[in-house]
């Protein structure tokens, strides 16, 4: 069995955001970049599901420019087999990263696609979470979104996943092959050797084009304004329950 992982270059995690002057995005010159921590979370759960023998193969996965390349050589260095780099400069909004994942799965014929909850336009610098439920609407697999445990049988052919909602743990029973999305909760993604740092460098990776796909790039979405959100205000000290209940209700308008 192959399994199929998306990942996407963000900015770095720990990078102070700032708005462009003209609020038509963030600003993305010198800044730190790399891999979305829910992409690599969902690389970390495939080469594990690898390493147990259960399958034969993992491939990443990422879409964009040139520099998309240094995240899929992190892929390499991690442990994924293969690379696949979708080059375009377009801005690619979820419907049209799930359309390029299924056209990449057509050809590979994985038996998982395993994304980040938020990777490919769900990643921390959108936010979307809209990615891994469309394509698998547009497979017809079986989902299971916001995974904590993924358990997978060979023989069944089935994956066990635990989901967190709101009212605790939920469990599925998918039939593979499957779409999984990633929770924080998964697991711990290791950190790349420098030998292995050093073989990705030298791996070859396969690129193709949107059009070599047959996929066409539209918007279907229009970015209106990018606005920093509002700076809190500093916390009060009440003397008395009588005094919280009346700044929630008359100030902060919550009861």
């Amino acid at each position: 069995m192959k399994i199929m992982v998306a990942v996407k270059r963000v900015i770095d995690y720990a990078v102070k955001i700032r708005v462009k002057s003209d609020k038509t995005g963030v600003e993305m010159n010198n800044i730190k970049m790399s891999m979305n921590p829910f992409c690599e979370i969902a690389l970390e759960e495939a080469l594990r599901i690898k390493e147990s023998g259960l399958a034969a193969e993992v491939i990443a996965v990422s879409m964009g420019s040139n520099q998309c390349v240094d995240t899929l050589r992190t892929g390499l260095a991690m442990g994924a087999d293969r690379a696949i780099h979708v080059d375009t400069t377009s801005t690619l909004y979820p419907l049209s990263v799930a359309k390029i994942l299924k056209a990449l799965i057509d050809i590979e014929k994985p038996g998982l696609l395993i994304l980040g909850k938020q990777v490919s336009r769900k990643a921390i610098d959108d936010d979307c979470n809209q990615t891994g439920q469309m394509v698998a609407g547009l497979l017809k697999w079986p989902q299971g979104t916001f995974a904590s445990k993924v358990v997978v049988d060979k023989e069944k052919q089935v994956a066990r996943v635990d989901r967190e909602v709101d009212g605790g743990l939920e469990t599925l029973c998918l039939d593979l092959p499957a779409v999984i999305t990633t929770d924080l909760r998964l697991n711990q993604p290791r950190y790349a050797t420098l030998p292995n740092i050093m073989k990705a460098k030298s791996k070859v990776i396969k690129k193709v084009t949107p059009a070599e796909l047959n996929v066409e790039i539209k918007s279907d979405l229009e970015l209106v304004q990018v606005t920093e959100p509002p700076k809190r205000k500093g916390g009060v000290i009440v003397s008395s329950v009588d005094e919280l209940i009346n700044k929630l209700k008359n100030e902060a308008h919550v009861i």
